[in-house]
């Protein structure tokens, strides 16, 4: 499986990193990828996609197989609202939502489910 991520506070990135992931930085979403991939992402704004998301999902959103999603709870009901939107608009699951950079108890639940994938 591949894997594409976008970090704008490095919370997602960390958790990329901590699980010693290959992955595809999207850093303006004209990045590509040739096979299908895991999204890991966080949340904009008030539950928005970030914009370089949106561009890069409209490039490759059918080789999407999922997304794992950052947030934070002080938004209420816009945590991790961004995964919710993709899984709804590309028809994915949100395979884990994740409070921050998460805790070593959700690193092992990410790489449990991405050994499943």
């Amino acid at each position: 499986m591949n894997y594409a991520y976008a970090s704008r506070t490095g919370n997602v990135e960390s958790i990329v990193d901590n699980l010693g992931l290959d992955a595809t930085r999207i850093n303006d979403g004209s990045e590509t990828m040739n096979g299908d991939f895991i999204l890991f992402t966080y949340t904009d704004g008030y539950g928005d996609v970030p914009e370089e998301v949106l561009n890069f999902l409209l490039g490759n959103s059918q080789y999407l197989k999922g997304v794992i999603v950052s947030g934070d709870t002080g938004y209420g009901e816009a945590y991790c609202q961004a995964g919710d939107k993709i899984a709804e608009d590309y028809d994915v699951e949100v395979l884990y939502r994740v409070e921050n950079a998460g805790t070593q108890e959700d690193l092992n639940a990410i790489q449990a489910i991405l050994e499943k994938q």
